[in-house]
């Protein structure tokens, strides 16, 4: 699964994520993407089982780009633990999606087998997405 190597500050602020996305929001790489509709965390056991449902259906064929990366840690406090004693210790890693960012992209497959291998990717995710082409987000 997707995790930094090394971070500068190991436990981090939760935030709130409002607003659309101004960046990472078109197609760089590939012919077809899919993309978030909704404000999120994707932790990074979402986005591998997104992507292992995207290379299944394609069969390895064409070539996957995941343009999000889980890099945010979210700390937990163990079970019955009392309250205090400073914050918990990280606990899983997640990416913070805005609508509009292309999560993955897809290129060398026809355009019905790309559209529903993101149907599948996007099935394995907590958010609605939309599977889109390179022309209709430039």
């Amino acid at each position: 699964m997707l995790s930094p190597k090394r971070v500068k500050y190991r436990k981090q602020q939760r935030g709130r994520v409002h607003g659309i996305a101004h960046t990472g929001n078109t197609i760089a790489f590939g012919e077809y993407g899919l993309v978030c509709m909704e404000p999120e965390w994707l932790t990074s056991r979402q986005i591998e089982a997104a992507r292992v449902a995207l290379n299944r259906y394609i069969k390895r064929g064409g070539k996957l780009w995941i343009r999000i990366f889980p890099d945010k840690p979210i700390s937990k406090k163990p079970l019955e633990v009392r309250m205090g004693k400073g914050k918990g210790a990280p606990e899983q890693w997640v990416a913070v999606v805005r609508p509009g960012t292309v999560l993955f992209e897809l290129a060398g497959v026809e355009a019905k087998v790309a559209q529903e291998a993101m149907r599948l990717a996007g099935s394995k995710l907590p958010v609605k997405t939309k599977f889109t082409l390179r022309a209709e987000t430039e």
